[in-house]
């Protein structure tokens, strides 16, 4: 058995990493722990927005099933036990450090130890409604959210130094295994950054390859999002002020990789620690004209899996698709406790590294757009199936960039890609069940005055 610590940190796309051949962005402690580890190059999120995927990485199961929709947190089923519970019951210390934003309140949840909570103000983001579409009053403005702040990353620094100390002073003591997740929030926007990292990336200050002229930025559901967020509105010097302070963002992250790799190496634990890099989901910034998430396209759904340890090989690569619920089911593995069966998800130590078959599912019904959205990712494959607009399905190895939808010209592989989602849930009962449960929602917030019914 061994330890197991997860650091999540929030919407950052692992395309935006050296070691994903970007050609700048400085991230050296990702590289060093592609090296010291292994590197799952096609993970993906439960569904690219805060409270549902972390709602689904905590309680391990699908999204439908928690009914987290969106970022609202009104009337939320919050009976699910937490991995933590689960853990901690089976004689494992579970910790948590920092944001949780999940179906339940941080006391709810029934970790060993809970710090720093970050549970999102009441009744959260109610910008949710799909017919009509909602469209944010002066969502433009957003994209002023860039530059230079020396209290920038304050937050994620106190949430850290909490980490090392307790890696320092608890961790030693524990005479059973533990678990300890730690959560971060950059680089989600605002695009802040300290002096010293701004002044990173002058070279920064670029333009997205592939903009709003593209097809696939001009799907229904792209659009929705796009008119939503006001998003056509950004200026260019906007754009290129957001995308140069994100990468910004990624090395502050970097760098607080590089000091737990550090700790564990300093103090003796690396030896009997895993340690597992991730994220919430991506961020498209600014690719077909959309901003941070919601879309099941690639730079939104992505999200980066790096492994080492005990349990990972070192200097590895895996190909086969994989997702958050497998990275929590990692923490079982390497901790001896028994995880339930009905929990999506396989540890990462069993995944193989090249699986054609293994299928890999997300799924959004959050704020945006005009309804629900499924994503099947096996082998080279990704089906997109929408329940109101046509459906994408791209081959991501000849067109990475998802710029060609060939759903029409590949019947066969399309049938198969949504047998796969039809095993996992019936996407009209499950679209038609998360309208009604929010249109509950949506009644009760304006029973209590909390919005409007032209909202």
């Amino acid at each position: 058995m061994s330890n197991f610590i997860v650091l999540m940190s929030d919407e950052h796309n692992p395309l935006y990493s050296s070691v994903f051949g970007h050609p700048f962005v400085q991230t050296p402690n990702l590289e060093r722990l592609a090296q010291q580890g292994t590197v799952y190059r096609n993970a993906y999120c439960p569904s690219p927005l805060c409270t549902p995927s972390r709602s689904a990485f905590v309680s391990g199961r699908r999204v439908h099933e928690v009914q987290a929709y969106s970022n609202c947190h009104v009337n939320l089923p919050n009976h699910f036990p937490s991995y933590g519970k689960v853990l901690k019951e089976q004689g494992v210390h579970s910790v948590h450090i920092g944001k949780t934003h999940v179906y339940a309140q941080p006391e709810q949840l029934d970790f060993s130890e809970i710090h720093l909570a970050k549970k999102g103000k009441s009744p959260g983001d109610i910008n949710f409604r799909r017919i009509p579409l909602a469209i944010r009053t002066n969502a433009a403005e957003r994209a002023f959210g860039f530059g230079v702040k020396e209290d920038a990353f304050d937050g994620d620094l106190k949430v850290m130094n909490a980490a090392l100390q307790w890696l320092e002073q608890t961790a030693p003591g524990l005479e059973q295994p533990w678990s300890l997740t730690i959560n971060l929030l950059n680089p989600h926007f605002p695009q802040w950054n300290t002096e010293e990292f701004w002044n990173l990336y002058p070279q920064g200050e670029d333009l997205p390859r592939y903009g709003s002229e593209q097809e696939s930025a001009n799907h229904p559901y792209a659009r929705d999002l796009r008119d939503h967020f006001e998003t056509d509105l950004f200026t260019e010097a906007q754009i290129r002020g957001l995308r140069r302070g994100y990468l910004g963002n990624v090395t502050f992250i970097d760098r607080q990789i590089g000091r737990l790799l550090d700790a564990l190496e300093q103090s003796g634990q690396a030896e009997t620690t895993n340690f597992v890099y991730t994220s919430d989901h991506g961020e498209m910034l600014g690719k077909f004209g959309q901003w941070w998430k919601c879309s099941l396209y690639e730079d939104s759904v992505r999200i980066p899996v790096f492994a080492a340890g005990p349990d990972f090989k070192a200097g590895a690569v895996v190909d086969t698709p994989v997702d958050l619920h497998d990275v929590q089911a990692s923490i079982f593995q390497a901790t001896g406790a028994k995880r339930p069966a009905e929990w999506a998800g396989q540890p990462l130590q069993q995944i193989a590294s090249s699986d054609p078959n293994r299928a890999v599912f997300a799924e959004y019904h959050g704020h945006g757009t005009r309804s629900g959205a499924y994503m099947i990712r096996k082998g080279d494959w990704k089906l997109i199936y929408y329940m109101e607009a046509p459906h994408q399905l791209f081959n991501l190895q000849a067109d990475p960039d998802e710029l060609h939808n060939v759903y029409t010209n590949y019947p066969d592989i399309a049938s198969d890609l949504e047998a796969e989602l039809r095993g996992v849930c019936s996407p009209e009962d499950e679209n038609q069940r998360a309208h009604q449960f929010q249109q509950a929602q949506l009644e009760l917030l304006e029973s209590n005055g909390l919005m409007s019914s032209a909202n």
